[in-house]
């Protein structure tokens, strides 16, 4: 293939990459998990399932006995908002995103979680 041919295809492959979405968490989609991996109170993501903590019909998850007594004994613990509708949500029934670095994001619904874009992380 000629020098010139070559140049040109590796010129259209950098623009073409210069508008797909970057590796990194700015701007950055997230991806669903599962709920009974996040601990609820440090919002992460976790390999292992984490300590099921039911309340008033609910389950919540935590990822200690310190974090497991704040779910059941503080409602707020239980609450987070959704950062697209600004929604307050119940996270024992909230669709959970998490970003490459385990940071969870709880959401009213799936289209809320697809349209949000993970904050850029220092």
């Amino acid at each position: 293939m000629p020098p010139r041919r070559v140049f040109s295809i590796w010129l259209a492959l950098a623009a073409a990459t210069a508008i797909l979405p970057a590796e990194t968490n700015d701007g950055m989609a997230l991806k669903q998990v599962d709920a009974k991996y996040v601990c609820m109170i440090n919002k992460k993501v976790f390999p292992n399932a984490q300590i099921p903590v039911v309340v008033e019909g609910r389950t919540y998850y935590g990822c200690c006995d310190m974090c497991k007594t704040r779910l059941e004994s503080d409602a707020k613990s239980r609450m987070d908002v959704d950062p697209v509708s600004g929604k307050e949500v119940d996270k024992a029934t909230a669709v959970i995103g998490a970003d490459k670095d385990g940071t969870t994001y709880f959401f009213e619904s799936v289209v809320n979680l697809k349209k949000f874009k993970a904050p850029a992380q220092n």
